[in-house]
């Protein structure tokens, strides 16, 4: 019987009770290519038997670097840990010069690369880091292809050596680095045992509605190297589920058209980006056809779970489900029934729209440090309810500090920060650890968050001010993709917008508009500027009068991960852009 204490116990797990000729596809040249739990394990032993005669010693550091999941990932995931090594995933947007930084604060002696690009960047600072051997997955001119290393661990004679490792890992020991893409400074390196990871994706794992029989299908497309998505993956695995890896993020609609996944995790971003397009593809309706679609909205807006608005609501929500919801359903596969959104806070309206057409989100909340899981929705047994981030997981404590934080105990908090004993012990106080977000727990046991310390800010007239919860009432305009509240110790909150450029560009042509299409145009555009302003006023009535966004400025570029504004995990990177729009700050406070 095997019991799950270690990360690398998880495919042994699945192939001992649910063995799946599916575990993990991938698309090769056009082609899904799906990899048993047989041969998963296999070719994880070959790479530990492989690093073994490289000479990787228990606790050395490996560094991978992937654009997109893929089976490699995984397979060097367990190669990795077995010897007793740690995986050190790397993000694979962030600069060369944090390519180095992670690479030799936590001294990784091997790194393997997805592509020619992540490759280009680590060949750029290689010398000045203790890497002896990059290899890739993909076949790169110039870089060993880390099929080299089956052909070196083909020979099983040391596999013996191999058990031996994989017995000397304990629980408690050190299985991972992961690098939180800080939003100022340096990244912290968060260290997490095996126990802290397996214990989350256990504890996680009767919250995730996966179906108990026939052919279980995900589709995973967030970034491996997060937390977030790397902990389901376990948890897939854990249920015998078959793990499709998306292409990428423009591939995701066609991915799931193909695969027909059942349930996939999601980001906040990522979900308004998919409303958005839906909205926006609505409006070249006409007629009785665009009437039934603004009905079928509308109704979602008032949408409850459980049946609670009442018979003659389920009614027209059937109706509404026939004619409309079920073409959104089709555009994801048709078969998908739930989303797990983590990494920011969700409007409120997509839960409610998209649980009415079907496809019913559930929100979760965690961090890095805590592995990441502290809470999660679920919809059986009624532990679901709009606006909020689902009741704490087993074995995790949530505890509510004097000032509003949340604090956490449990077996998924952190062993703490690498080479970093002062901003672990900053963050600690005994077994819990403070997460720098308030919250509050409701009388049926929901956690809500209610905003982040560090965000929420006073201005100068000692009003409280809490961004998220505007920047979410906002972001329900069309025109309006991304926003960021500021004003602290200023007399009056005010807004950086980034406008929903690709909106707004089918909004000027079917308008007959002539301003332009540019970002430079739509953003200097007296037209666009008083269309925003519309929008702003109209969604300031639900604020207090302190509350209320009073000026703003349009932005004349996207916020992205590749400029550097958005983090990998689509959030806000609010102190550098504060800094790159410095000017439109000013001109707002002291024109």
């Amino acid at each position: 019987m095997t019991d799950v204490t270690r990360l690398f116990d998880f495919p042994y797990y699945q192939l001992e009770h649910k063995p799946n000729p599916n575990a993990l596809v991938t698309k090769y040249n056009g082609e899904w290519t799906p990899m048993s739990t047989q041969v998963y394990i296999e070719k994880s032993n070959a790479m530990s038997r492989a690093l073994l005669r490289l000479g990787v010693q228990k606790n050395d550091k490996i560094a991978v670097i992937s654009s997109t999941n893929r089976t490699e990932w995984n397979i060097m995931d367990i190669g990795i840990l077995q010897t007793g090594a740690q995986n050190i995933p790397i993000y694979p947007t962030i600069s060369a010069e944090d390519y180095e930084y992670v690479l030799n604060h936590s001294e990784s002696i091997y790194c393997f690369v997805s592509d020619e690009e992540v490759l280009n960047k680590v060949r750029k600072v290689q010398a000045n880091t203790k890497l002896k051997e990059v290899y890739s997955f993909d076949h790169i001119e110039g870089c060993k292809h880390y099929s080299e290393l089956f052909e070196l661990g083909k020979d099983e004679s040391n596999q013996s050596d191999v058990e031996a490792r994989k017995d000397a890992v304990k629980p408690e020991d050190l299985a991972t680095i992961i690098y939180t893409s800080g939003t100022t400074g340096r990244p912290k390196g968060v260290m997490l045992s095996h126990n802290n990871i397996t214990s989350n994706a256990l504890d996680s794992s009767p919250r995730v509605p996966l179906p108990e029989s026939g052919d279980v299908r995900v589709l995973s497309f967030l970034p491996i190297c997060h937390i977030f998505e790397r902990v389901l993956i376990y948890v897939y695995q854990y249920a015998g589920a078959s793990i499709y890896f998306a292409e990428g993020l423009d591939k995701i609609g066609d991915n799931a058209k193909e695969i027909k996944p059942q349930m996939m995790s999601v980001v906040p971003r990522l979900l308004e980006k998919v409303f958005d397009k839906i909205m926006l593809r609505a409006d070249e309706l006409t007629g009785i056809k665009k009437q039934l679609f603004d009905w079928a909205v509308r109704l979602g807006d008032q949408w409850k779970p459980y049946k609670q608005n009442g018979a003659w609501y389920e009614f027209k929500l059937r109706i509404a489900s026939k004619l409309i919801f079920s073409k959104w359903r089709e555009a994801l596969g048709g078969e998908l029934t739930t989303m797990v959104s983590g990494s920011a806070a969700l409007q409120t309206r997509l839960a409610r729209v998209f649980g009415a057409a079907g496809m019913q989100v559930m929100e979760g909340y965690g961090l890095t440090e805590t592995s990441p899981v502290v809470s999660v929705g679920m919809y059986k047994d009624a532990h679901y309810k709009v606006g909020t981030v689902g009741k704490p997981i087993r074995n995790v404590e949530v505890k509510i500090a004097e000032d509003g934080e949340l604090l956490i105990k449990g077996p998924n908090v952190m062993m703490g920060y690498y080479k970093d004993p002062e901003k672990t012990a900053e963050v600690m106080t005994g077994d819990y650890f403070h997460t720098g977000d308030k919250g509050e727990v409701d009388q049926d046991g929901f956690l809500k968050i209610t905003g982040r310390k560090k965000v929420m800010f006073k201005t100068s007239g000692g009003k409280y001010v809490i961004p998220p919860l505007i920047e979410n009432q906002m972001k329900q305009s069309l025109f309006i993709e991304q926003i960021m509240v500021v004003g602290e110790g200023e007399k009056m909150p005010c807004a950086l917008i980034q406008p929903n450029f690709e909106y707004i560009r089918d909004w000027i042509g079917d308008e007959g508009l002539d301003i332009g299409t540019t970002e430079a145009e739509i953003a200097t555009s007296d037209v666009v500027i008083n269309q925003i302003q519309e929008e702003v006023a109209k969604h300031n009535e639900i604020f207090g009068k302190w509350e209320r966004i009073k000026k703003f400025e349009l932005t004349p570029e996207a916020w992205t991960i590749d400029n550097g504004l958005l983090t990998p995990t689509m959030k806000m990177k609010r102190s550098v852009i504060r800094k790159k729009y410095d000017t439109l700050y000013e001109k707002i406070y002291r024109p």
